[in-house]
Parts: structure tokens; C-alpha cells; sequence
């Protein structure tokens, strides 16, 4: 028994104003939950983004949804290994069994399910002798982008290895490609996206982005658009990914940690099927979009 769903993650911010102003530009919608600021995408009855004040900006933990035979197991593998139970980061937060991965970040584990997310249309795009949009106008008006759910985060991590095998040994995930001993990337056992953690090999530990899904690729240049029109810094994009696949663009955030958007991610069945590659360096990144800044990797978490 294992994990089921990325819940939500949470952030310990400086300034809480600025993270709603650039999550609510970013098309989430905030909710103020006593001293946290929480998050949530439309059409979605469930916190996908918690903001707590603190002095500088840091991961403050990750939940994920798991079913109450799933629980009893992941207790009794901590136990196995000697993985002590701690207590929550803020009482705010709720029930739910804590620990800290290799990284000391807070992990939590609840017996919740992933509430269900908005559908959106298909796509019809008009291809070479595949001419499926006939009669209509395919360009959408500009708009206010609002993301239907949290799909993946990725962290800094000084040993990308150890953190692969806790969180497969403990939450019961599985690795789904790498490059090497640079990046990890690891999907739920019951199938789903590509990924819902990655890890990116640092100096130290530290938080990198976490990627919301959007309709369409064109959703992801009207959003990346409208925020860099109000002023935010651009992070990289409009590209594709080689693993995973997904279309993105990141945004930075006021502290220099990123938000993406992305559509068409690669979907690993729950059989067990998927085997993970490792990569080559060259495809690590992207397949084509503008070169990559040099700072798209640089860890801005203070030590």
C-alpha cells in the first residue's frame, strides 16, 4: 500500500501579500485560512498551494492522499527503518503522520483522496491531410488563465539517490527517467503523470518550481503573457520537454523559485509497464524552445 495523489505543498514565505498577488495573477485563487494563505484552482474543492510567513522562503511541506490501508503501511515502514513521526510544522495544517525526508523536508501523509479537477475540451488541431476543425476559428480571445490542478514539484536535493529511494522505499513511489546522477524524476504506483516529484541535484537542499495544468498550449502563452505584463520575471519557455513531454513555461516567483505551466504531459499506466530510462544530458532539458537562461537551475534557497 502506498501513496495516491500529490495533495498539495506548502511554502514559508517573507512576505505574504507578494506570494498573493503572484499566485492570483498566476490564476489560482486564494483563500485566506487563518495565518496561511491557501490556494486552490478552479472547479477544484481541495488546497493545492499553502503560503505561511516566516523569515525567508523555503519548502514547509509536501502532502500527499493515500487510503487508510496505505497509511497503516507507510507507518509501519518508517517504523521498519527507524523513520521517526514528527510534529506538524504549524498546527494549522491539520492531522495526518509526518516525517522528514533525507533533506528535512516535512513530509505528510493523510488519508484523503484528490478531489476531482474541471475537464477541458479537446484540442483539434488542423494537420496534414487531418483537417478535423472545419467552419471554426481556432485562435482564443486573450483571457485570464486559470489552471485546473497542481501536477508536479521539484527539489533541490545534495544526494538525488537517497531521495529516489526514500520516497520509494516509505511512500511506495516509483522512478520514472533520469539523467544520470543529476535528476530523478518518480510517479505515483497507480499510474498518472510522468511525475509529481523530481529531484535536481544541488549543492543543498531547496525548492526549484512546482507545475500547474492548463488546457491547451495555447493557455500557457496567454498565462506566461499576462505575467510578464504585470511585471514578473520571465523564467523560461515556450518550449517541450524530451521527459515528460509536457509543453512549458516558467514564471519566477518574488523570491526567485519558479511556477510553470504546462499541458500534454506523458501519462504512465498503473500495471507496473513503464520502464525508466536514463537520458542523455542533451535531452534533459527540452526537444526545442529559446536557450535555456543560465539560472534555470541555480538554487536561490539562502543556506
Amino acid at each position: 500500500m502506498t501513496v495516491e495523489s500529490l495533495l498539495s505543498f506548502a511554502l514559508t514565505v517573507p512576505d505574504l501579500e507578494a506570494g498573493r498577488k503572484f499566485y492570483a495573477t498566476f490564476g489560482l485563487l486564494p483563500e485566506e485560512r487563518g495565518a496561511a494563505m491557501a490556494f486552490r484552482c478552479e472547479g477544484r474543492d481541495q488546497d493545492q498551494l499553502l503560503l505561511v510567513e516566516g523569515r525567508r522562503k523555503r519548502l514547509n511541506h509536501l502532502k500527499f492522499g493515500a487510503s487508510a490501508e496505505g497509511l497503516a503501511a507507510i507507518r509501519a515502514r518508517m517504523r521498519e527503518r527507524r523513520i521517526p513521526e514528527i510534529d506538524a510544522p504549524d498546527t494549522s495544517f491539520g492531522e495526518g503522520l509526518w516525517f522528514a525526508d533525507p533533506d528535512d523536508h516535512a513530509i505528510c501523509v493523510v488519508e484523503e483522496r484528490a478531489m476531482p479537477w474541471r475537464p477541458a475540451a479537446p484540442v483539434a488541431l488542423n494537420t496534414p491531410g487531418n483537417y478535423v476543425r472545419v467552419g471554426e476559428r481556432a485562435c482564443p480571445p486573450s483571457h485570464q488563465v486559470r489552471p485546473h490542478r497542481l501536477g508536479h514539484v521539484l527539489l533541490h536535493t545534495p544526494d538525488v539517490a537517497r531521495m529516489v529511494e526514500i520516497y520509494g522505499a516509505i511512500l511506495g513511489m516509483r522512478l520514472s527517467d533520469r539523467v544520470d546522477r543529476t535528476i530523478a524524476f518518480m510517479h505515483l504506483p497507480g499510474g498518472g503523470d510522468h511525475h509529481v516529484v523530481a529531484f535536481l541535484a544541488s549543492d543543498r537542499p531547496g525548492f526549484h518550481h512546482a507545475s500547474f495544468e492548463v488546457a491547451s498550449p495555447d493557455e500557457i502563452g496567454i498565462g506566461a503573457m499576462r505575467m510578464l505584463d504585470a511585471g514578473y520575471k520571465d523564467g523560461w519557455g515556450f518550449g517541450r520537454h524530451v521527459i515528460g513531454s509536457n509543453f512549458f513555461h516558467y514564471l519566477r516567483d518574488p523570491w526567485n523559485s519558479m511556477a510553470e505551466y504546462f499541458s500534454d504531459i506523458d501519462r504512465i499506466p498503473g500495471d507496473g509497464s513503464w520502464r525508466a530510462l536514463n537520458h542523455s544530458p542533451g535531452d534533459a532539458l527540452f526537444r526545442w524552445g529559446p536557450p535555456v537562461p543560465d539560472d534555470f537551475g541555480a538554487n536561490f534557497e539562502e543556506s
